[in-house]
């Protein structure tokens, strides 16, 4: 019988893509309460995997009333604390969700008329799968690859957030995977037995505080 510990790893595994990273048009950044993501941007910006930056975020369910400033605005300036060239940031501030991440967003490419057809999309590592299957159906045009900050199970959790907190949005997420295909936000994603038993074990442990 699986236990709680090996059901959690199994489900965190789960959301990473492990995308081998190829050099794109843009690096976009969708929006989210974990500046740490705005960290990886600068990164891959660094490293000369895009050319161009997009932060995407308002103000969403995890920082409504946390934050001041809009996501997208936040993560603009940190990523310009590590050296992005503001110049080459663009910002879209009115997001409140995955799926209004990519709207909005091409909206905003669209009235500047840049077209892009690869993007690196940076997310939580939690987010990535999720991140992956949204746009690929909302924005079927374009090649996406997702990524995150590079941060194992252990290192992600601590004072910005629990372990049980984060096993709550862990299931939440998987559960949205499995459900969201069906209601046509997100293509279909393989979800194999085990990763479905795990999902079962942590329900039944109790972890349905981000259940829908």
């Amino acid at each position: 019988m699986m236990t709680v510990e090996e059901a959690v790893q199994i489900v965190w595994d789960y959301h990473l893509m492990g995308h081998d990273l190829q050099a794109a048009d843009l690096i976009w950044a969708l929006g989210s309460h974990d500046l740490r993501v705005a960290d990886r941007v600068a990164e891959l910006w660094h490293v000369g995997m895009a050319p161009l930056v997009v932060m995407s975020g308002g103000l969403g369910n995890f920082t409504k009333g946390i934050f001041e400033d809009a996501e997208g605005d936040l993560f603009a300036e940190r990523a310009i604390e590590l050296g992005v060239p503001k110049d080459v940031i663009l910002i879209e501030n009115r997001s409140a969700n995955t799926g209004e991440n990519v709207e909005f967003t091409r909206k905003l490419l669209d009235s500047l008329e840049i077209k892009v057809n690869k993007v690196i999309a940076v997310q939580k590592p939690y987010m990535e799968r999720r991140t992956f299957a949204t746009i690929a159906r909302q924005w079927e045009e374009i090649e996406v690859q997702v990524t995150s900050p590079q941060l194992s199970l252990e290192e992600y959790c601590g004072d910005f957030i629990t372990r049980d907190e984060l096993v709550h949005i862990l299931v939440g997420d998987l559960q949205r995977i499995i459900d969201y295909p069906k209601r046509g936000f997100m293509i279909e994603q393989v979800v194999q037995n085990d990763v479905m038993e795990a999902f079962q074990t942590l329900v039944m442990a109790g972890f349905r505080d981000h259940l829908i």
